[in-house]
């Protein structure tokens, strides 16, 4: 299990290395998206980085993919013990 670190003086434990979502709903579709999360968590690391601006640059794409992928991986696994940094344009 990986030691977890507390986020200054909050009551957030977190894994000493988050995973970067900006590849969700860009270079990764929904499927293997999940798939990455799954293992992600199942090696018990529990801190993801993303940002509604991933993916806006793409043709076809107006951003927010990665959070929308994130919240539907998280409502299909009943995952509510992930922590997410946020960051919005």
């Amino acid at each position: 299990m990986i030691k977890k670190i507390q986020i200054g003086t909050t009551n957030l434990n977190v894994a000493p290395i988050n995973l970067g979502g900006n590849v969700f709903g860009w270079t990764l579709d929904e499927k293997e998206s999940f798939e990455i999360l799954d293992s992600f968590v199942d090696h018990g690391f529990n801190f993801i980085d993303t940002a509604d601006m991933y993916s806006y640059w793409v043709d076809g794409k107006e951003g927010g993919q990665s959070e929308t992928i994130l919240g539907k991986w998280m409502k299909s696994r009943g995952n509510r013990e992930i922590k997410s940094s946020w960051r919005l344009k």
